[in-house]
């Protein structure tokens, strides 16, 4: 059985209010009120976890990190119902709250993310000695999301090249200073996703035309990345490797909230390396986990029928 095993060192309840016509500055109607234990690399996990119920052999995903021991429980709840292995140290306090509220009108999601947790040096040390114990036993590790308030930024440089060194498969998905220190460290992920905005403050300049994205890509690749995804929103996604570079552009489906779109794309592309499927069926199979995922609240995969007939939908072309 494959592993995957997801680092989520920021993770947060995310409660979603369903507010359509949402008008800023005024009284508002809510809808309906949803609480899921989230995180970018909770996420992933719950992705994963999902599509590995149908896959020959399925998928053993462990999730880690940091969680707050005084509101554990949905998180608890929820790997515990996805047969996802709980790593996470607790640590004391609550994890932090991210409020999304979500206009199924306008077909558009407002995000107020709250900082997390301090990390203390000790429940970082005791993350780091299970992530060298998992790497023992290989397979890929998915480092996700940002750093809570006193990790330094290059902690996910180091455990890259930790990981790596180990001969594990590396994806990371995150932004800001984090990102920044990883692209400009010796070592690189084999797996980078960020969007173009993030991608542009990693690197400190504009990315003003397709030219300019797939030439920041390419040097990334010269740096031992093996794929990079830019994902572009309503634009779909430049999915870059050695072997070539494709777009892959998402069919239009109603949005129900696109809290967790990037998350799936990371998911669908690490099920696609694990399955080892060429780049366009790589990009219909990672396309297809994200527009499953905004069609619902949470971050879960609709059945398997679904996404093949999304992957069907989705354009793919050579750039």
């Amino acid at each position: 059985m494959t592993r995957v095993v997801t680092l989520t060192l920021n993770p947060a309840l995310d409660m979603t209010v369903r507010v359509d016509g949402l008008r800023l500055g005024e009284v508002n109607g809510g809808q309906s009120l949803q609480t899921d234990a989230g995180g970018k690399g909770v996420n992933v996990a719950s992705f994963l976890a999902d599509w590995g119920r149908d896959e020959p052999g399925g998928l053993d995903v462990t999730a880690t990190g940091l969680l707050g021991a005084d509101n554990a429980a949905p998180f608890e709840a929820l790997l515990r119902g996805k047969g996802i292995t709980d790593a996470f140290v607790r640590v004391p306090g609550a994890t932090r709250v991210g409020v999304k509220l979500s206009d199924h009108a306008a077909q558009e999601t407002t995000d107020i993310n709250l900082p997390g947790l301090s990390a203390a040096p000790e429940a970082l040390a005791e993350v780091r000695a299970r992530l060298r114990e998992l790497a023992t036993g290989g397979g890929v590790f998915v480092l996700a999301g940002s750093l809570p308030p006193g990790v330094p930024a290059d902690l996910y440089a180091e455990l890259v090249a930790e990981l790596r060194a180990a001969g594990t498969y590396v994806a990371l998905d995150t932004s800001g200073a984090a990102l920044t220190s990883v692209l400009g460290a010796g070592v690189l992920p084999q797996l980078v996703k960020p969007n173009i905005h993030e991608l542009e403050a990693a690197l400190g300049r504009s990315l003003t035309g397709e030219a300019e994205v797939l030439a920041a890509a390419r040097e990334l690749l010269s740096r031992g990345a093996e794929v990079v995804a830019v994902s572009q929103g309503e634009q779909g996604a430049l999915i870059v490797t050695a072997a070539g570079t494709v777009r892959a552009l998402p069919p239009r489906v109603q949005v129900v909230s696109t809290v967790g779109a990037g998350d799936a794309m990371v998911a669908g592309l690490v099920a696609s390396h694990l399955a080892g499927l060429s780049l366009p069926d790589a990009a219909r199979r990672a396309t297809s986990f994200s527009v499953g995922n905004i069609t619902r609240l949470g971050a879960h995969l609709p059945p398997r029928a679904e996404l093949d007939g999304y992957a069907a939908q989705v354009q793919v072309s050579a750039v």
